[in-house]
């Protein structure tokens, strides 16, 4: 028989998660706590009567992705944080090999992965707490609660801050190769949407790329680079950065480098060079969330 959860039950299962605004830049404020940024995937970690379940930011039940993360705590709670796998050979943070996790649904394989690529879950907020509703706490104080509990295995672990010191744990990050800063205000309630009082400041690597075409129908330049040999090689598609004036600019140029189209792209000479901002390379080679800059002329 299915289990049954009364009203309030229904309710707290699923708080949809505070956002982000980015920042500018590094900085240090003594009103603000700073953690590192994880480079995972949003978690919402659910447990009721007994029951867990875990959730992607959009309110996506990801559950059966993840078994090393199904073991309770002593009461009912529901944490907000990341979920995350390392990469062996550099002991950061690898993306590519928690979205491999988050993609897999057979469960032999699910049960693999969690040997050759486990999961942690790296908590940074308590959202309710023995029947309690804590948002409304100031976020040092749902700090303070938060690194009291007892985690259930290695498999957790609490996102480590500093206080005030934002632009000196920037540095350390980015000497890191990590993926950035995130800056909260100690006073800060959890709200269910993006908030200035919760701050990103990501650590970007720049590329200069080639545009060698463009979308049809939703925007986008295809975007490459040279490779080894010194032949340009794909390396994504740039969705975000341009302002009208860019396109403008590049409209009026690419009508007369367009070599050939098929249905849902036409492609130029590559003549066109920008500089973007991305992420990071994916390990196949490709710009990950590339954000254009400026042409280069």
């Amino acid at each position: 028989m299915a289990k049954r959860y009364n009203w309030v039950e229904v309710f707290f299962m699923f708080i949809s998660p505070m956002l982000l605004e980015t920042s500018p830049g590094p900085f240090s404020h003594s009103e603000y706590i700073f953690e590192p940024k994880v480079d995972g995937h949003r978690l919402i970690f659910s447990q009721q009567s007994g029951d867990i379940r875990l959730y992607t930011r959009h309110n996506n039940v990801c559950t059966q992705q993840y078994p090393e993360l199904l073991l309770p705590f002593d009461d009912d709670i529901i944490l907000d944080g990341e979920v995350a796998c390392t990469d062996p050979d550099t002991g950061l943070n690898d993306f590519e090999g928690v979205m491999s996790r988050f993609s897999t649904r057979q469960h032999s394989k699910v049960l693999q992965l969690t040997k050759t690529l486990p999961a942690t879950f790296a908590i940074f907020d308590i959202l309710r707490y023995k029947g309690r509703d804590l948002r409304k706490l100031p976020l040092i104080e749902r700090k303070t609660i938060l690194h009291g509990l007892n985690l259930p295995s290695s498999s957790f672990g609490v996102v480590p801050h500093i206080e005030g010191a934002g632009e000196a744990l920037y540095v350390q990050i980015e000497a890191m190769g990590m993926e950035g800063v995130v800056g909260k205000r100690k006073d800060s309630q959890y709200v269910s949407r993006r908030s200035r009082d919760w701050q990103k400041v990501i650590n970007w690597s720049y590329a200069n790329v080639f545009i060698t075409g463009y979308k049809k129908a939703k925007f986008g330049w295809l975007a490459a680079v040279s490779d080894l040999s010194g032949k340009l090689r794909p390396a994504g598609i740039i969705e975000h950065g341009p302002n009208q004036k860019h396109k403008q600019a590049f409209r009026g140029v690419c009508k007369q480098l367009v070599t050939g189209e098929d249905k849902n792209h036409v492609y130029l000479e590559p003549r066109i060079q920008a500089r973007v901002k991305m992420r990071n390379w994916t390990k196949s080679g490709l710009l990950r969330t590339p954000v254009f800059e400026q042409f280069i002329v």
